[in-house]
């Protein structure tokens, strides 16, 4: 079958392996074109081009030309004259030489197939190669600074680096990108730290030197942009998520594996139809295995009766799907009658965290944020529920969004959005306003 999309799938010069085996003293021909390179195979020539075009020539290519004599042959055309001295700059610094042959007597628009219809023939090409003089780089501008064009280029290959990754941005405008590790993917923003190392190694496995923090910056700019204006819009997961009538569960482990559930059954696959994140403290669920029984739970779980049990697993089952209104979970107890041990292994069920229990937050932003970050809230051994977390838990159990001002901006605005379980215990009666009873699950 044909393959329209060609999104995740590494790009690279055409006819590579025939440039690689390519004999050093022997010339190589770079020209804008498949049709071109088929050409002068057939006569027995070493020839390549970059399939996305001229104007879309990767720094990185370069490496390939090491220690070769290339010879460029530029369409009779605009591109041809606006972007083969780009890449003969790029070829120029690997290469044996680089000489630039313009062919003369084309028509508008002509390449070096119309040259050889029009009579030409390999001898008499290979005799202009020979004249055609070397390529030198332009003198830089007088008065710029050295480091500032170093930088600039070093954020050019980083940029171009980016392109081996799927750029994305979500239906707020974040940037992301997806990127192929060990025959699986992985989504990152672009500013994360796990982005950032992922194109710092690319950098260094080019060119044996690390990037300044400087160009990178530089190239998140630019990648940003791309994300956002050329990339496709997704939305992003957190554990859980519903797509085409499926639940998909993020196992959150070191192969990026997904258990696709559907209405007959459910399977662990990888590379899922959704895009999940992995925030900080994000730990991974074991990967399952049928046949278990629920009721191996009961030993681990110090509930009073079988009436507690059964609104535990009903909030359990809740908890795991995509779309809410999500039950709030209240739990009652005497000093040392393991509250804090139920709510750990219920949040080790759902969403395990490196912080699986929390202290009561100081303000709503700081709940919001931990819920964007986690599926799960469960907050540890509160003495009471001041009327704002009670509000704001309600808001967090039937969905709500918090803005707030954008730090170092005067009139930027934050908004979090968010629709979470949630769990909280304590000694003294937690749920005592009307709204939060009405979404409360209380067990003792």
């Amino acid at each position: 079958g044909w393959k329209w999309s060609l999104k995740g799938v590494k790009r690279v010069l055409y006819r590579l392996p025939e440039l690689i085996a390519a004999d050093p003293s022997e010339p190589v021909f770079i020209v804008e074109g498949e049709k071109d390179v088929d050409r002068l195979a057939g006569l027995g020539l070493v020839a390549t081009t970059n399939p996305m075009g001229v104007k879309k020539w990767r720094p990185e290519y370069s490496r390939y030309f090491e220690g070769l004599r290339v010879v460029i042959i530029p369409d009779n055309d605009k591109d041809g004259a606006e972007h083969v001295p780009e890449v003969a700059n790029d070829v120029h610094g690997v290469a044996e030489n680089v000489r630039l042959l313009e062919l003369a007597g084309l028509p508008e628009k002509g390449d070096v197939s119309d040259w050889l219809n029009m009579g030409g023939t390999v001898d008499k090409l290979m005799d202009l190669a020979r004249k055609a003089p070397e390529w030198e780089p332009p003198p830089p501008v007088e008065g710029r600074r050295a480091d500032v064009s170093k930088r600039k280029s070093q954020a050019t290959l980083l940029v171009g680096l980016a392109e081996d990754a799927e750029l994305w941005h979500t239906p707020e405008y974040d940037a992301f990108a997806t990127i192929e590790v060990d025959e699986h993917k992985e989504n990152y923003s672009i500013r994360s730290p796990g982005f950032k190392r992922w194109l710092a190694r690319a950098f260094y496995g080019l060119t044996g030197a690390a990037p300044n923090a400087q160009a990178l910056q530089d190239a998140f700019s630019v990648i940003g942009g791309k994300a956002v204006f050329e990339g496709q819009e997704h939305t992003v997961f957190t554990r859980l998520a519903g797509y085409d009538g499926k639940i998909y569960l993020d196992l959150a482990n070191s192969t990026w594996e997904v258990v696709e559930v559907t209405d007959i059954g459910w399977r662990v696959i990888a590379n899922p139809p959704v895009k999940f994140r992995r925030p900080k403290g994000m730990l991974s669920l074991p990967a399952p295995v049928a046949g278990g029984d629920i009721k191996s739970l009961r030993r681990f779980v110090n509930v009073v009766n079988v009436d507690d049990w059964a609104l535990l697993l009903a909030f359990l089952v809740a908890s795991l799907r995509p779309i809410g209104p999500y039950p709030v979970l209240v739990i009652h107890g005497e000093q040392g009658s393991a509250k804090s041990t139920l709510a750990r292994v219920l949040r080790a069920l759902i969403d395990p965290n490196t912080a699986s229990l929390r202290a009561e937050p100081k303000e709503p932003r700081d709940l919001m944020i931990a819920a964007t970050n986690s599926w799960c809230m469960a907050l540890d051994n509160l003495s009471h529920l001041p009327p704002w977390l009670s509000d704001a838990i309600c808001r967090l159990s039937t969905g709500g969004g918090f803005a707030t001002r954008t730090l170092y901006e005067n009139d930027g605005e934050t908004i979090f959005d968010a629709q979470r379980p949630v769990i909280a215990n304590g000694i003294e009666e937690l749920a005592v306003r009307g709204d939060l009873l009405d979404r409360a699950i209380i067990l003792y």
